[in-house]
């Protein structure tokens, strides 16, 4: 059944601070940066915001783990104040999963008419030292199991689940490095980008560092000190203000949880993927053939794959063949990651896949712009619990 809300929430503004490795500026200056360009970019003024949200958590792994606001995180509570909105306030949200869980809430607020303007954004820094580095002396919970054997860290998890899909359809490194340069060609022509203006080279991939074999450092996404925001409000009064809006098509949520006693395995990924899919497509209405671009989340290079086939958009073991072939760049027949994604735009948890999507949709892509697309998906996270998924559509 379609959202009864379809198409009658959009986004009106797109706001980026810059990207960097540790920046000299605090994080909350970061985020007053991207909020204040979200709402230039519309045409209205913090006055008008009556409604905030994001996910102000850090992972568990790195830095303070997200216990100082306005360094390592930055709550909509301290937002509020820096903004000088608290007294025109209506509505918060402030979610504990991905930051597009807080895109959903906003939707929703706006559609029950709890508030008119609402920012949601991300903001991320890099923690001094390793990252994702496992420092504690004891292990608790489920990291009882895994910490002594070292498989503490995301890019661990991801590995087993990529050399099994090798494995399972005979490829290898070699057959991502296609995709990975047409992604690291459409960040080098993102002006808002971490890789802008620095194309990568066969080379280059293939010789990257090995983190967890067979996930090399390029199969991770570049962490940064930044922010992303948007700016959503209803369709009818996006439509009077200064950019045409990104009208919010359905969106989905999985509830697929992880097998016991792993993060993460092939096949759940491909199951999440595919329980968000049947939902996005019988919440909008629409389905794979009605996309124009994906933004599909990319925190390593497998996700990329899970999703594609996960969504419907090729079968399961295929999804490499075709990012080989060119499927994915930007002439190909399903551009993906036309910002450059996490890979190469830079890890906000997904808000940096909306913002492309918005701009995708509304012509507003610059030289990484895909001839008539009308119709964006954004996909965020794993698959797994609290992942979500969107599509945007252009206002035609």
């Amino acid at each position: 059944m379609a959202w009864v809300f379809r198409d009658r929430v959009a986004v009106a503004g797109v706001g980026y601070s810059a990207f960097t490795r540790r920046s000299e500026r605090s994080l909350a200056e970061l985020a007053i940066e991207a909020c204040d360009a979200a709402l230039a970019d519309a045409g209205l003024a913090r006055a008008d915001v009556d409604g905030l949200a994001t996910s102000p958590s850090m992972p568990r792994y790195g830095g303070a783990k997200g216990t100082i606001d306005g360094i390592d995180v930055v709550t909509p509570y301290l937002l509020t104040d820096l903004l000088g909105i608290g007294d025109r306030l209506l509505w918060t949200g402030s979610t504990n999963g991905m930051v597009t869980q807080s895109v959903i809430d906003a939707a929703l607020a706006i559609a029950a008419g709890l508030c008119r303007h609402v920012l949601v954004y991300r903001a991320l820094h890099v923690p001094k030292g390793r990252y994702a580095n496992f420092e504690s002396s004891h292990a608790g919970g489920p990291e009882q199991f895994l910490a002594p054997y070292g498989f503490t860290a995301p890019p661990a998890w991801a590995a087993t689940a990529m050399r099994r899909y090798f494995e399972l359809f005979g490829y290898s490194r070699a057959d991502f490095a296609r995709y990975m340069i047409d992604n690291r060609a459409n960040a080098a022509a993102n002006p808002n980008a971490y890789w802008r203006g620095k194309p990568l080279s066969r080379e280059e991939y293939l010789g990257a560092r090995m983190i967890a074999d067979p996930v090399s450092i390029l199969d991770c996404d570049i962490p940064v000190d930044g922010c992303a925001a948007i700016l959503l409000t209803a369709t009818e009064r996006a439509r009077d203000l200064r950019q045409p809006p990104a009208l919010l098509t359905g969106f989905a949520a999985s509830t697929t949880a992880a097998p016991g006693g792993a993060p993460m395995t092939l096949e759940s990924l491909w199951d999440g993927a595919a329980q968000t899919a049947d939902r996005l497509w019988a919440s909008s209405g629409l389905g794979p053939a009605d996309v124009d671009t994906a933004q599909l989340y990319d925190g390593f290079s497998l996700f990329v794959l899970t999703w594609l086939e996960g969504m419907g958009f090729v079968p399961r073991g295929e999804g490499l063949a075709r990012l080989r072939d060119g499927y994915g760049a930007r002439g190909g027949a399903l551009p993906i990651n036309t910002g450059g994604g996490a890979l190469g735009e830079g890890r906000l948890h997904g808000m940096t896949h909306i913002a492309e999507a918005v701009l995708q949709v509304t012509g507003r892509g610059g030289a990484r712009q895909v001839p008539g697309a009308s119709r964006s998906l954004v996909t965020v996270s794993n698959g797994l619990n609290k992942s979500v998924a969107f599509l945007f559509s252009a206002d035609r």
